[in-house]
């Protein structure tokens, strides 16, 4: 399995798709924040958030998935060229790579906050590509928001 390292960083950036799961329509929170980094970006991503149809981001409103499994029910059952970003309390976050990796999803990036050792070692366990805990340049280890252009550069991608 990959490391929290450069190279993971690239390998995450290089997918054709993303999901962001705790995806947010407050503005206020990183659901949101991170969200619309990847949309700001001309990044194909879908918020995942059960309680919300659509989250609008500068005036257009993106429709929201329930859940990962919903997205892959409309990709032939599979997210393998899908990478999900996740911003949710751990114990969600476990049951989301959980699902995820039942679905061929390869790369995961675990924001700050979203982790404690049983997420951390269970995708660790699980996932080629995984981007969590201690790394990257910001104070709370790797996030979208810090590393995420550095990660779209070493993808060919900026």
């Amino acid at each position: 399995m990959a490391t929290s390292n450069e190279a993971a960083l690239r390998a995450f950036f290089q997918a054709s798709k993303y999901a962001v799961v705790g995806a947010s329509t407050n503005t206020a929170k990183y659901g949101y924040k991170i969200f619309k980094w990847y949309i700001d970006h001309s990044l194909q991503a879908t918020p995942i958030n059960p309680s919300s149809p659509s989250i609008p981001v500068d005036g257009e409103s993106f429709t929201t998935s329930p859940s990962l499994s919903a997205v892959a029910e409309s990709q032939d059952g599979s997210l393998a060229d899908t990478a999900v970003s996740v911003i949710t309390p751990p114990a969600v976050t476990l049951k989301a790579l959980q699902e995820a990796k039942g679905l061929g999803v390869t790369a995961v990036f675990l924001q700050p906050g979203t982790f404690n050792d049983e997420v951390i070692a269970y995708a660790r366990g699980n996932f080629e590509t995984v981007l969590a805990g201690e790394g990257g340049r910001g104070g709370e280890g790797w996030c979208v928001l810090v590393d995420g252009e550095r990660g779209l550069n070493a993808a060919g991608k900026l």
